[in-house]
């Protein structure tokens, strides 16, 4: 069977998510394509399946003059570019069995541009947002998930079929080496993970995130890592289309890009693999799905509530069960205070959480039971068919 893998996207996050499923398929005898639309997501891929690359078929994709044009004036409202390489590549995806994809704009190949195809979702993440939730999963015809959690409630929501989704675990834990701890500082303080979302209303950033930034230049008990999501700083101006909300992105001063007790990170590799999740003490956030993988180790999570969320049994919101949930900057510092205290109170929610979210097996990797899914579920496709 002809499988593709697409990574059609502005950035590399969403590459750890399904990269690792490829060379399981190849050692199952699959015919695999690798389809990017970025020099740095080919670069990235590669680095992902060293082992087998040599045995993959690689295809970049772009767009033309005018959609180039275009989607410098469009690229702050909708994925312009993404779906213009979706429309103007449909012949190269007609000549598969069956496309994998980590998001679901690809969605549009069938719900617009009448594409008869597989397409195989593996969501990129394990968060709470409802965007994660939306009817668009329906069009999907396999849709991989890492773990209960996001299945029952897509079952709920009837976004997946029984005989259409199939629980395999988390992909891009596979390529973590979780033995290792890089010292980003060189001294003996508790470091802060800052990770703001991007969205501009469930996203600290927008009221918060340069008040955050001044409290710990200002300060000098912790050491501060600031890696937000990695889409924060692609753009300048944040529309959700979800939440009816355009904003500009603040910018962050010079005097605090060059402290000791500081890292500045708008989007470097260290940002999607997991370097900071397992070099930091303390998780400050918000919405990002991040706070799971934190939690492979359990630690002090506190939530920024910049919004006036009224979240308690809403379940976009279930991580923040998993620490303190602040309204106030000037809650931090007594928040940071006893975050090691209050985490005796956490630690089992953490522990809980995790094992709802993620499916693990000691003896299978989460990309080998993916990749028997995929096969096994288009060759009964295959049986039907005939």
């Amino acid at each position: 069977m002809k499988i593709g893998f697409l990574f059609n996207h502005d950035c590399i996050h969403q590459i750890s998510h399904t990269a690792p499923i490829i060379c399981e398929l190849v050692a199952l005898g699959q015919d695999v394509t690798v389809i990017t639309s970025s020099a740095e997501q080919e670069a990235h891929v590669r680095q992902t399946i060293t082992s087998c690359s040599d045995r993959v078929r690689f295809v970049h994709i772009g767009i033309g003059r005018l959609a180039t044009a275009i989607n410098v004036v469009a690229r702050s409202v909708l994925p312009f570019r993404r779906i213009a390489n979706l429309h103007q590549n449909v012949g190269l995806f007609a000549g598969l069995d069956a496309l994998v994809v980590p998001e679901t704009t690809s969605a549009l190949l069938k719900s617009h541009f009448g594409l008869d195809i597989k397409l195989i979702y593996f969501p990129h993440g394990a968060g709470d947002r409802s965007i994660g939730f939306r009817d668009v999963t329906r069009f999907f015809d396999l849709v991989l998930l890492p773990g209960e959690k996001t299945r029952d409630r897509m079952l709920a929501k009837r976004l997946i079929r029984p005989e259409g989704h199939a629980i395999v675990g988390y992909p891009k834990f596979d390529t973590v080496d979780f033995s290792a701890r890089r010292r980003f500082f060189d001294n003996d303080r508790p470091t802060v993970l800052y990770n703001p979302h991007f969205d501009p209303i469930l996203s600290s950033w927008w009221d918060m995130g340069l008040d955050v930034l001044e409290w710990f230049a200002g300060q000098d008990d912790y050491n501060l890592i600031f890696a937000p999501h990695v889409m924060l700083f692609q753009r300048k101006m944040h529309v959700s289309v979800e939440h009816r909300r355009i904003r500009l992105r603040r910018m962050i001063p010079d005097r605090l890009r060059n402290l000791p007790h500081i890292r500045i990170d708008t989007g470097s590799q260290y940002s999607v693999d997991m370097s900071y999740t397992r070099a930091a003490d303390i998780y400050l956030g918000d919405a990002s799905s991040q706070i799971y993988e934190w939690i492979y180790q359990p630690r002090p999570c506190i939530l920024l509530n910049s919004h006036g969320a009224d979240w308690q049994g809403n379940p976009n919101y279930s991580h923040w069960n998993m620490g303190q949930v602040i309204d106030r900057v000037s809650d931090l510092p007594h928040a940071l205070a006893v975050a090691q205290e209050q985490q005796q109170f956490y630690a089992q929610r953490q522990k809980d959480a995790f094992q709802a979210t993620f499916h693990t097996v000691p003896s299978q990797s989460a990309a080998s039971r993916a990749a028997q899914e995929i096969v096994h579920f288009l060759s009964q496709d295959k049986a039907h068919a005939a």
